[in-house]
């Protein structure tokens, strides 16, 4: 099953923009719960980065799951160090619009966050969610524990046969390690709870995650 890389990783370590050394400015605290956005969090907490289209949608599908600790916007997956969002945008840092999952695992599952994944984007868009093209909007699952690769791995080969079944394409996804996570600027934090009618391009297959 095809999970990849990301297409021209080497070219583009070598073409990548420059960033900087300092994080760019984002915000404290979590806009919906109150918690920091940033380390340390909880002790019995597991970490989990998601790639599913503009990160804006992505992220209201888990602020609100009962055992997710906070969320947040960012960047992932790429080269660029403490990248901008309008570099990111050029497809010249190497990296997706991400989100961050802080989750304590004895409250809500990693195979709930899983199927919340497959189930409400298309992996099988390429470097795309919708109207949104580009590699920074590619789907892309990056790990934190070999648990967790190990399960996302699984649950890809059992929504593969399910899309199969459902004469559906085959999954795009990049399921890596996590490398970094940079945070995003401040106004893309909860942006769809700051802005209710904003944008959001996201949208399911229609097929049904089997696992769990």
């Amino acid at each position: 099953m095809p999970i990849f890389e990301h297409d021209n990783a080497t070219r583009q370590a070598e073409t990548a923009l420059p960033g900087r050394e300092a994080p760019i400015a984002t915000s404290d605290q979590h806009a919906v719960n109150g918690h920091s956005l940033h380390p340390p969090f909880p002790a019995e907490s597991e970490e989990l980065v998601v790639g599913m289209g503009c990160f804006w949608g992505v992220e209201r599908l888990f602020w609100d799951l009962p055992g997710v600790v906070v969320t947040a916007a960012g960047y992932a997956g790429g080269q660029t160090p403490n990248p901008t969002y309008e570099e990111t945008c050029t497809g010249k840092t190497g990296h997706t619009e991400a989100v961050r999952i802080i989750y304590n695992p004895s409250k809500v599952s990693l195979t709930t966050l899983l199927n919340i994944f497959w189930e409400q984007h298309d992996p099988t868009q390429k470097n795309r969610q919708g109207n949104d093209v580009g590699s920074q909007y590619r789907s892309a699952i990056y790990t934190t524990t070999a648990a967790q690769s190990q399960a996302a791995q699984e649950s890809a080969k059992l929504f593969q046969a399910a899309l199969h079944a459902a004469c559906k394409g085959d999954i795009t996804t990049e399921i890596k390690p996590l490398d970094a996570f940079y945070y995003a600027e401040g106004y893309h934090q909860q942006y769809l709870y700051k802005q209710p009618n904003g944008y959001c391009g996201i949208k399911g297959t229609g097929v049904s995650c089997p696992i769990g």
